[in-house]
């Protein structure tokens, strides 16, 4: 009997008892069957403010599946530096850097200013028949057009999402920097083959819009891949589930640690609820310049651990997805 597999069992039998309801992501496909990526088709016009505003928050509670459980890569660090945006002297030109200064935050809005406003954004998608959000962050990329994500805000339940656009700095139903239409999103193999939690990490490649590339028009964050645990760090989405709505932008920090039940995901205090999935975690953000290096993005939470999340972490599993994303 396979003893890892069992205590998994055990822990996932105990949270549905706590918790009531418990939902997972399911295996939908064999490995060798998944393709992880697909072309996207959309229709111009599609993201009226008003759709924007009524897109269902996708929120993911979780306990990930026994047996699909990997022990984090020993690799070396790999660190991808931060774009600045052609179109301003710096990415924090255009808002002032008025710093939060409350650390740890649970969650609150982000009253600073800096690269951040700019960088992060949320992501509009339909999805079985509806519309539905999630939240996304423009990152340095060879082709200056990548949007880093959470996996199943590219794909769930077997199935890649259509109309997939990103709006960078969404305000209440305004697009201050545009629309961004993907044409091509991409997950981690090991997210497209099975949806394994430990791997929910997406990623978008989007046109051009006005003649200019996203990192051109509002900067782009600088990652790091095996870059390890136990961080100070900041999390920001557009939760758009109660208490919030999905019209600001609301960041959490703190001192993070590893998940201790059934993945290797980061974890932090943090309240924010469906919807801000797929936005950005960063270690070394300075927040007068709202400039940080991406490790994580939002993922899921317990049912029965309420007001903490779950990132993953961003290993030679995320670094091969990038590599195929910021090529393309």
């Amino acid at each position: 009997m396979n003893r890892n597999r069992t205590a998994a069992s055990v822990l996932m039998a105990a949270a549905a008892l706590v918790a009531g309801v418990l939902t997972a992501a399911a295996p939908t496909a064999a490995a060798s069957d998944a393709p992880a990526s697909f072309r996207q088709q959309h229709s111009q016009g599609f993201w009226t403010a008003e759709r924007m505003r009524s897109a269902t928050p996708l929120d993911v509670t979780a306990a990930p599946g026994a047996g699909r459980l990997e022990v984090a890569t020993s690799a070396a660090p790999t660190r991808i530096a931060p774009t600045t945006a052609s179109t301003t002297a710096s990415t924090t030109a255009s808002s002032p850097a008025v710093s939060p200064a409350a650390f740890p935050q649970a969650g609150g809005a982000w009253t600073g200013g800096g690269a951040v406003v700019k960088t992060s954004g949320r992501v509009f998608f339909t999805m079985g028949g509806r519309t539905a959000s999630c939240s996304g962050d423009s990152i340095t990329s060879t082709n200056g057009s990548t949007v880093i994500t959470a996996g199943h805000c590219v794909k769930y339940q077997g199935a890649w999402h259509t109309n997939w656009v990103f709006v960078p700095a969404y305000n209440n139903g305004s697009a201050p920097y545009g629309q961004w239409s993907a044409t091509k999103t991409f997950a981690t193999d090991q997210w497209a083959a099975s949806e394994d939690m430990n791997h929910d990490v997406g990623y978008a490649v989007v046109a051009p819009l006005n003649g200019q590339k996203l990192s051109q028009v509002v900067g782009a964050q600088g990652l790091l891949f095996n870059g390890g645990y136990n961080k100070r760090m900041y999390s920001f989405g557009f939760p758009a589930a109660s208490p919030y709505d999905g019209t600001k932008l609301v960041y959490c920090s703190g001192n993070s640690g590893k998940d201790f039940l059934l993945t290797k995901d980061h974890s932090l205090a943090c309240n924010m609820t469906g919807g801000s999935s797929g936005g950005p975690w960063f270690q070394d953000f300075n927040e007068a310049t709202g400039l940080g290096t991406q490790v994580s993005v939002n993922s899921f939470g317990y049912t029965f651990l309420p007001n903490r999340m779950y990132g993953p972490y961003l290993g030679n599993e995320a670094k091969a997805a990038y590599d195929k994303a910021q090529t393309t």
